[in-house]
């Protein structure tokens, strides 16, 4: 008995251009055309965007050959798989979603929950609001965090028009909170003291006296 929640994918990618996007319109998973610069096309398109950002975080918490980074790099190759699978759902009408079809479920939010739980509970309580940087790690796990709020934003934006799944906006509100958690334990696990957020480190906060 097969035991797997979704279908296997059917693609046969052998050819990479068709010419059929040459006049500014794409391909919804029902078959639907409409317009590349679609609200549902954006979403979609900015969850591929994050997916390939994280890419970048997860070559770098191999390259560090800190085992509890790599850790954190084999979640983050989970999050991966979650976003396609949100990107599928993103990419179909709700009146033509297989009830095999890939998505984010609960499971995947309370997944991340726990996630966050357990990095969190290492680190200091903020006295600030920080700023990206200490590490390279730090800064790239800060850049998914501000493209998944931006896909959030357009989720919810679509939502507001056609009907999505309450996972949708669920999952990448919390996967949001989980890349800023994840950017403070990094530079935790490394010994890097987080860059504080400082108002009078501005220009105008050394002004001098008159």
């Amino acid at each position: 008995m097969d035991e797997k929640a979704f279908s296997e994918p059917r693609v046969a990618l052998n050819r990479i251009y068709t010419k059929q996007g040459d006049a500014g319109e794409t391909r919804l998973a029902g078959g639907q055309k409409v317009s590349k610069d679609d609200l549902r096309i954006e979403a979609y398109g900015t969850v591929d965007e994050l997916n390939a950002v994280l890419a970048l975080a997860r070559v770098s918490c191999h390259e560090h050959g800190e085992m509890r980074l790599a850790e954190l790099g084999a979640i983050l190759r989970r999050v991966q798989h979650e976003l396609f699978n949100l990107g599928s759902i993103l990419a179909t009408r709700p009146e033509d979603v297989h009830p095999r079809q890939a998505r984010v479920t609960n499971a995947e939010v309370e997944q991340l929950e726990r996630e966050i739980d357990a990095a969190n509970a290492e680190l200091e309580p903020l006295p600030s609001f920080v700023l990206p940087g200490g590490t390279r790690i730090n800064a790239e796990l800060h850049v998914a965090r501000t493209v998944c709020r931006r896909a959030e934003r357009m989720v919810v934006a679509l939502a507001r028009r056609e009907a999505l799944p309450p996972e949708t906006v669920r999952y990448l509100n919390r996967l949001s909170d989980a890349l800023f958690v994840w950017s403070r334990w990094a530079n935790h696990v490394l010994g890097e003291p987080e860059v504080l957020w400082e108002p009078n480190e501005a220009a105008s906060g050394h002004q001098p006296e008159r």
